[in-house]
């Protein structure tokens, strides 16, 4: 029986890294990730979605869409959103080194 890597298993069902079926997925994952870190936050403060919607001036619908696909949502609402939850912020983005060569 052949094994497989879990980069290889990836590699042959989502694509390889840096195909753009890859970098979807990946971004998705991503998505689904933060919408999730904002459900569990809420709940551990004891938070209905009301009363984080009434915190940061959206009805209850906006924040169950914002946890179950953050992909349609600002910057700045999920700014608003982990700030009404007294969450530290941080924000790293790391850009290719390119060589203009």
């Amino acid at each position: 029986m052949k094994t497989y890597t879990i980069d290889q298993v990836q590699d042959q069902l989502i694509g390889k890294k840096g195909t753009s079926n890859r970098e979807i997925f990946e971004l998705d994952l991503q998505m689904d990730l933060i919408g999730n870190a904002i459900k569990e936050s809420r709940k551990e403060r004891k938070m209905t979605q009301a009363e984080l919607g009434n915190l940061i001036g959206v009805r209850k619908a906006q924040i169950s869409r914002i946890e179950n696909n953050v992909k349609n949502v600002t910057l700045e609402t999920l700014i608003r959103v982990f700030s009404a939850m007294k969450a530290k912020i941080k924000l790293q983005i790391e850009l290719p080194n390119l060589n203009s060569n």
